[in-house]
């Protein structure tokens, strides 16, 4: 039976927990997948620049996107510098993204306008970005393409190990795996 793309929407926004806050457990997904996390904010990177005129360096703001981590009720993973938690989508083998339509509205994917920062415990050297094929520029680490869950609020992990859109939805650790379902 081949389900129609909004059907598979319902089906992962259900799977996800409602958003509404309730205390009723989704079926299927473990309870502490509904529970969230406090993860402390972290303010806009400066970069220092260079200055000839004066001795001091002068603070230019960072336009690429902050990813670093945290602590969540799945060990150590990854959340941008807001503190959304960040996923990886297992269909996707490399780092050229497959989740559009749909997909890409259910989990957008982590944008950035500038070389992606690494903080917190995050490895610079795993982040890397890859062109989408709306010319946009989408966050990698560990040559997997990183996504958001579009209703989950800041600070909140409910979407891990969700099936959806034909694949399972992980946390990314700091060594860029997903963290065990």
């Amino acid at each position: 039976m081949r389900l129609a793309p909004l059907t598979v929407f319902a089906i992962v926004l259900a799977g996800c927990g409602n958003g509404a806050g309730g205390d009723a457990a989704t079926p299927g997904v473990p309870e502490q997948t509904q529970a969230t996390s406090a993860i402390p904010s972290q303010p806009e990177t400066l970069l220092p620049t260079p200055n000839a005129t004066s001795p001091t360096a002068t603070p230019v703001k960072q336009t690429g996107a902050v990813i670093k981590s945290a602590k969540s009720q799945f060990g150590m993973m990854l959340f941008d510098g807001t503190g959304q938690a960040i996923y990886l989508f297992d269909k996707e083998q490399t780092s050229k993204p497959e989740c559009y339509g749909a997909c890409a509205e259910a989990w957008p994917p982590v944008l950035t306008e500038g070389s992606p920062a690494a903080a917190g415990g995050t490895k610079q050297d795993l982040l890397g970005a890859t062109k989408r094929t709306d010319g946009t520029t989408q966050v990698t680490y560990g040559d997997h393409p990183l996504y958001f869950y579009a209703h989950e609020g800041k600070n909140e992990v409910k979407c891990h190990n969700i099936q959806g859109f034909g694949g399972l939805w992980l946390v990314v650790t700091p060594a860029g795996r997903p963290a065990a379902p």
